[in-house]
């Protein structure tokens, strides 16, 4: 407005356009902290899309359904299908002579070209061993029990069959043990395993029949299974991870302990500390890795368990604020933090594969926690994700690093996790359970799967032993190695 206009307005009449440019003034405050509210959450919704198995808890079959593209000029695609130049050849060993039921010699009577008469050489023949189904897979066995009468008593008498026959009934132990390995470990469905059954060895059999198999062999199952529930608690060190499980559109929850020598699954209607107390109680004196959940910080407080929790999660945490949250000092603080466990490490495998003295060893190792921490709890931006990561190192701190002074101890839970990985294949699968029994078989099969794999074993012959055992009225073979 020009001067000149001002100087004859009346002094009402300037408060009166002093107040509305006030009033303007406020307005354009208040839209302009709502736009930068309005960014700010923005970029945080956009650093959250960003989020993957590198930078995250996400799991890394997520980055498969969007995966990155790769950068322009990379020889990404250029390496061929199969063995690469300078891996070392891997070859299927051929059978024994014992191992082979049949032998077939194809000889030349007279030279194809010529027809003229053939001498054999010294060279070894060529071979083709081939792997066949027979017509027919199964045997068939009829066990007859007579009846008798006795005229003195003047009462009936039949002899009793073999447990093995009698518990079996319809199906045997190795055919069962063949029902629950397709169930268990293939994902099988009852309806899938019936067909099989039909049209690879042309058996018929109900579902109903095939359920009271899969009973059969979780009763069998009973005993190493609460063998390993009672050791658990006398473990030195377990790696444990829940995830959910569906049981009739209810949410409950997996829980996986993996000690040294096996892996025991726990299906329980709860993810609280609870669990954790029944299987392990107030006293257990091991070392528990795990994450950072709640379950996990509330026994350990309760109980003074030695914990470690998994680096991997956390540095995984913390290259997301380094790379991906809003702020540039977020991101410094996330930057600051990661460069101080990458500084962790380098020490660590310095001082692991030298030849250098325990004491210096202890010594560069504290240093290199203290930068980590110090890097954590200083200078933190007042942005609430810095500010809780700062928080859990001041409580927690310790036990991200109980690994550098607990021989034994893996700084990640990447065991657990990778023993979760097939249950989690199985509930995409399957969707879950219907009842407690179906629960109950899940535990105790998954439970034989895993360990069995850990320990080398085959899961497929350790089912038909607890079966046979079962079926015969023996001891159940063990899961744990140091048992006969």
């Amino acid at each position: 407005m020009d001067v000149k206009v001002l100087e004859r307005l009346s002094k009402r009449e300037l408060i009166r356009i002093i107040l509305r440019l006030e009033e303007r003034l406020d307005r354009m405050e208040a839209q302009n902290g709502e736009l930068r509210a309005h960014v700010a959450h923005l970029e945080t919704e956009l650093a959250k899309s960003r989020k993957d198995s590198s930078n995250s808890s996400k799991p890394p079959s997520s980055d498969i359904v969007t995966p990155p593209k790769p950068p322009k000029g990379s020889s990404g695609g250029e390496r061929k299908i199969g063995g690469q130049p300078g891996h070392p050849r891997h070859e299927r060993r051929a059978f024994s002579p014992e191992e082979i039921d049949q032998t077939h010699t194809y000889a030349l009577e007279v030279c194809p070209d010529c027809g003229g008469e053939l001498e054999r050489t010294e060279e070894p023949p060529r071979v083709v061993q081939q792997v066949e189904l027979v017509a027919k897979p199964i045997r068939v066995e009829a066990h007859c029990a007579p009846r008798y009468w006795c005229p003195h008593c003047a009462r009936f008498h039949r002899v009793a069959l073999p447990p093995k026959v009698e518990k079996g009934g319809l199906i045997g132990p190795r055919l069962t043990a063949q029902i629950a390995t397709m169930k268990g470990a293939c994902h099988a469905s009852v309806t899938t395993i019936r067909a099989y059954l039909r049209d690879v060895f042309g058996f018929r059999v109900s579902r109903g029949q095939i359920s009271k198999v899969l009973k059969k062999v979780a009763a069998a199952l009973e005993a190493p299974y609460d063998e390993l529930m009672a050791h658990l608690p006398r473990e030195a060190r377990l790696n444990v991870d829940e995830t959910g499980h569906k049981e009739n559109g209810r949410l409950l929850w997996t829980w996986c302990f993996r000690a040294e020598a096996f892996a025991l699954f726990r299906i329980a209607e709860t993810r609280g500390s609870q669990v954790l107390f029944d299987l392990l109680g107030e006293d257990f004196g091991g070392v528990i890795g795990c994450d950072y959940f709640s379950a996990y910080r509330k026994y350990m407080g309760d109980c003074d368990v030695l914990v470690q929790f998994c680096l991997a999660h956390l540095i995984r945490e913390v290259r997301y604020l380094a790379e991906l949250a809003p702020g540039k000092a977020l991101r410094a603080y996330g930057q600051r933090v990661l460069e101080a466990l990458r500084a962790l490490f380098a020490t660590i495998h310095k001082y692991t594969e030298g030849a250098y003295k325990e004491k210096t060893r202890r010594h560069w190792l504290a240093a290199a926690r203290i930068k980590v921490v110090r890097a954590a709890t200083t200078d933190v931006p007042l942005v609430k994700d810095a500010m809780n990561l700062a928080e859990r190192f001041r409580k927690h701190g310790h036990a991200y690093f109980t690994f550098l002074t607990t021989p034994g101890v893996e700084p990640t839970n990447n065991l657990a996790e990778q023993a979760l990985r097939f249950i989690v294949i199985d509930r995409r699968i399957t969707q879950g359970t219907r009842s407690p029994t179906g629960r109950e078989w899940c535990e105790r099969i998954w439970t034989v799967i895993a360990t069995c794999a850990q320990q080398g074993r085959s899961a497929f012959q350790f089912i038909h032993d607890a079966v046979h055992a079962h079926f015969s009225n023996q001891p159940v073979p063990s899961l744990l190695l140091h048992s006969p």
